[in-house]
């Protein structure tokens, strides 16, 4: 039998959520759109209108195509295939065309770590240097300005070790160089994490020995650390990130298109692509071209993928853990995974990068809706909600009160945030309860 256990952190984690969840749910069963106690079923014209939408974004030249699917009840209520995947090979979208996924490799990294805290292999208070030894020397950069003024970046020793726990919930510190004063983007810039090509190993060494953003457990940092849990997975399981996904999570879902890079050269046509001056992430970073083989298997961003394989992922996810049968997350496991572990409680900071938003806290992978939010009216959904995106443009999000996901697959760095919050307004207002 497997063995397993929620350390004290995690317990204290739970019971703060689970009262934050009590205050919230009376105001969210009243207020917000599509949180009835029956889940509600979608009026034509209002799905007409979602697929309006996005026609006309591909028409004014914001997209070359999408994909959206909707399910509800495990079946289909609406799916469509919107526009090209490349404007300049002008092939149709298709079921099967091949997405970045970027950051929804994340919640897939995630669910791989927990099965290994069901399996015993890792426990989430777990420091992080028990499997990666280098991080026993990783300190904090602080910005102090010395007596001829001038700022220098002191390393400060860790006030705790950074846990597993940290990696999943993003309060390690380690960051992707948003957070922080000018000599620390400075010092992850000239790492040039996001265009080398390391093996998992080679990274998690090159990231332990730059400075940490913050103490661990104090701040909710958007960064590299599925990155390193991919590292962690790679050590406590004996084999590389891919192979124990594949294994465990990828082919009991029957997700045989998701993987780290498209080593299939008859493939090539089937990779959506961006309109040609939106490849961007950043202005040292293109968008990837997922035909190159690469050393990296990066647990955070680097997957690609299709909308069969991650709508199987998404309805495991709705389900609790369950898929067809089997299940691959206990239903011990699977409330952990997304109860909020950043809230009031946790000690926990949020800054002005806060991806999970307005209403949102994040769990262990995943960012999961326990309040309205401060916007009038507020944001669509229901209490519970998990949703993540990538930096590429694709999104879901899981409503289990409504037994219904949409996944959205388009390739738009620079348009991303502005169609997902419009196509997830236009979807809730399409339901009828």
């Amino acid at each position: 039998m497997k063995r397993w256990r929620i350390d004290a952190l995690a317990r204290r984690n739970l019971v703060a959520a689970a009262l934050a969840f009590v205050a919230a749910a009376v105001w969210l069963d009243s207020a917000c759109a599509g949180s009835a106690a029956v889940a509600g079923s979608f009026s034509r014209e209002g799905l007409q209108r979602v697929g309006d939408y996005i026609r006309n974004e591909i028409a004014t030249g914001s997209i070359p195509g999408a994909i959206l699917l909707i399910q509800q009840h495990g079946k289909p209520v609406y799916s469509e295939n919107f526009g090209v995947r490349d404007v300049t090979t002008r092939l149709p979208m298709s079921a099967d065309t091949i997405f970045r996924l970027y950051s929804m490799s994340k919640p897939i990294t995630s669910v791989a770590a927990m099965m290994l805290v069901e399996d015993g292999k890792l426990k989430l208070d777990d420091p992080v240097s028990k499997y990666i030894p280098a991080f026993a020397e990783t300190k904090v950069g602080v910005e102090k300005r010395g007596g001829d003024g001038r700022l220098t970046l002191v390393r400060e020793p860790l006030s705790r070790p950074i846990t597993i726990e940290d990696l999943l919930r993003h309060t390690s510190g380690l960051t992707y160089g948003f957070n922080g004063g000018n000599l620390m983007r400075k010092f992850y810039t000239e790492a040039d994490l996001f265009n080398s090509d390391l093996t998992n190993a080679e990274f998690a060494e090159r990231i332990a020995a730059l400075p940490l953003a913050e103490q661990p457990g104090t701040s909710w940092d958007y960064g590299h650390s599925t990155d390193v849990l991919g590292r962690v997975i790679e050590v406590a399981s004996g084999k590389t990130l891919f192979q124990f996904e594949k294994e465990r999570l990828l082919d009991p879902l029957g997700m045989s298109e998701t993987t780290f890079y498209v080593s299939d050269e008859a493939k090539r046509p089937r990779i959506a692509e961006p309109m040609p001056n939106d490849r961007m992430l950043s202005p040292t970073t293109e968008i990837r071209n997922p035909m190159q083989p690469r050393k990296t298997e990066s647990g955070g961003a680097g997957m690609v993928g299709t909308i069969g394989d991650y709508a199987r992922f998404a309805q495991m996810l709705l389900d609790g853990g369950k898929f067809e049968g089997k299940t691959l997350l206990s239903p011990r496991v699977f409330e952990l995974m997304t109860t909020d572990h950043v809230g009031p409680g946790s000690g926990v900071n949020r800054d002005y990068f806060y991806f999970p938003g307005d209403g949102f806290g994040f769990g262990l992978g995943l960012a999961v809706r326990t309040d309205p939010g401060l916007a009038k009216p507020p944001p669509p959904g229901s209490l519970g909600e998990l949703k993540w995106d990538g930096a590429s443009g694709c999104y879901f999000v899981i409503d289990r009160k409504q037994d219904m996901f949409f996944v959205l697959l388009e390739q738009t760095p620079t348009q991303r945030q502005r169609i997902q919050r419009t196509v997830k307004q236009l979807i809730y207002e399409a339901m009828e309860n």
